[in-house]
């Protein structure tokens, strides 16, 4: 460890060249401070205001969060177009004839500052700085800036409720047509299948079960038809007659009156429009006309005919009347097939019926709330409309600023002279490290553990002498040479000092 007093002798020694980088430095930087141009910031103020209309009336279909919004708005408004356009509207810098689009965007971006803020309970904020060398041209970029966001933030409310509301339009359209394809499948499908819907399903089987009864009276009634005919003949054979001895009234006259008299009761229980009254009805006709028949033809003795022509007429009414009775049961079975085989295709049909029912009434559903749907998206279209809904306003327009607000000379000169202290003590330990020389005793000792008896100091011929001081003089003309050059470079094809000096302000904290 070297003694203090060395390093001040050190320092002594080298105090000269620390303070000509110091005073470089800090001459720079004031001379920055002094000659940096004035810069002008104008600043507008927005917020975000809730719906004028409750939500509890109409319901927003922009549900995009408040921070949300503004930030996509400050994307949309920083875009290359948009920059490129205000730039050359207002000519926001002085050589802008030489920069390339790219460095117009970057220096654009880099003179723009938008700050949000927002949190629970609290309004959300955003304000907009420009910063141009002309107080005019940073109150009109803001304005603009601020027309942007304003006409962006209508339109995209705007377009949202009329992108909405011409969805459920569409879909509203869709929906009626399906409901009335499926409603023309329906009606295709009943007419089609009138014999076997399900509604008639009752009636087919009240009909079913009547028809049955009628068959077996039908069939009833030609045994009892059967069963005379054969009595007749065989008491024709055996008599040759076919009235009984104690009986005044011939057969003819005998099946007259019973047949009147079951036309009397059937009358009691039916319409003459009944097809068993007008069977009976054209029987007992049809019987009266052959009695007058018989009646009127007198035989060799002028007697009436003989029996044997009455038996004939008697068999063949009784004939006729059996095959009236099989065309009634093979009617009646006929249309027993036709409907057993309705009811057993009406299962089917039921079950496709619902189907297709279902699938309307789905529809419908659907239909009955898209309609909703469309009316509430009417309402809050008409709420857009009108700047009802959520909106961002303005609080405080841009003004042109009459005061510029940089560069903070102040501040730039004095950080021009702490970096130069900086630059002078960094210096000095640069070249304490990089010398390897042995300049003391005690670096003997330690260096290679011995006690030096006496020590002799170097002593430098004038040639020696002469060149170390024209290094140290190179050195701090390079300095001199260097230091202004460099800031001249990043000041003309990297950025603007002012701007790369309240950069450094910032991060530091003093602006």
């Amino acid at each position: 460890m070297l003694p203090i007093r060395f390093y001040l002798m050190l320092l002594r020694r080298r105090l000269p060249l620390m303070m000509a980088l110091a005073m470089v430095c800090s001459a720079i930087a004031v001379y920055a401070a002094l000659t940096l141009p004035p810069v002008y910031s104008a600043t507008a103020r927005l917020q975000v205001e809730a719906q004028q209309i409750p939500d509890e009336m109409v319901a927003s279909i922009v549900r995009t969060d408040a921070s949300e919004q503004l930030q996509l708005i400050q994307e949309q408004l920083m875009t290359r177009a948009n920059l490129l356009a205000i730039a050359r509207k207002y000519r926001v810098f002085e050589n802008m004839d030489e920069m390339t689009p790219d460095s117009i965007v970057e220096a654009m971006q880099q003179n723009t500052r938008i700050r949000r803020s927002s949190g629970r309970n609290q309004a959300t904020l955003m304000s907009i700085t420009f910063t141009a060398s002309r107080g005019q041209v940073a109150a009109d970029v803001v304005n603009d800036y601020t027309t942007l966001v304003l006409e962006t933030n209508a339109s995209f409310r705007r377009e949202r409720a009329e992108n909405t509301l011409t969805f459920f339009q569409q879909e509203t359209e869709r929906l009626a047509d399906e409901i009335d394809t499926q409603s023309n499948r329906i009606i295709a499908f009943k007419n089609e299948n009138v014999d076997a819907l399900p509604e008639d399903l009752g009636y087919r089987q009240n009909r079913q079960a009547v028809l049955q009864e009628r068959v077996g009276r039908l069939e009833q009634e030609r045994a009892g038809v059967i069963n005379q005919r054969n009595e007749m003949v065989s008491l024709f054979e055996a008599t040759g007659r076919l009235d009984q001895p104690a009986i005044e009234l011939s057969p003819e006259q005998q099946r007259l009156e019973a047949l009147k008299q079951q036309l009397r009761e059937l009358l009691a229980v039916y319409s003459e429009t009944n097809p068993r009254v007008v069977l009976l009805q054209n029987q007992i006709s049809q019987l009266e006309a052959s009695l007058a028949e018989v009646a009127a033809i007198p035989n060799e003795d002028g007697a009436p005919v003989q029996e044997a022509s009455l038996i004939d007429v008697t068999l063949a009414e009784l004939d006729q009347r059996v095959v009236e009775i099989d065309q009634e049961i093979i009617r009646v079975n006929e249309e027993l097939e036709r409907l057993a085989r309705a009811i057993a295709a009406t299962a089917t049909n039921s079950i496709t019926l619902e189907r297709l029912e279902r699938d309307l009434e789905s529809i419908r559903t659907r239909y009955n709330v898209t309609l909703n749907n469309l009316n509430q998206a009417r309402m809050a279209e008409r709420v857009e409309v009108n700047a009802q809904g959520q909106r961002i306003s303005l609080i405080e327009g841009a003004v042109v600023p009459q005061n510029p607000s940089g560069p903070p000379r102040k501040k730039i000169a004095a950080a021009g002279v702490g970096a130069g202290m900086m630059l002078a003590i960094g210096v000095f330990v640069l070249f304490e490290i990089l010398n390897q020389k042995i300049r003391h005793p005690a670096e003997i000792q330690s260096r290679f553990n011995i006690v030096p008896i006496g020590v002799l100091p170097y002593l430098e011929t004038r040639g020696e002498r002469l060149r170390r001081r024209s290094l140290q003089v190179l050195a701090l003309v390079a300095v001199l040479t260097l230091v202004p050059a460099g800031l001249y470079y990043v000041h003309t094809q990297f950025m603007p000092l002012e701007i790369l000096a309240d950069k450094v302000l910032q991060k530091m904290g003093l602006t």
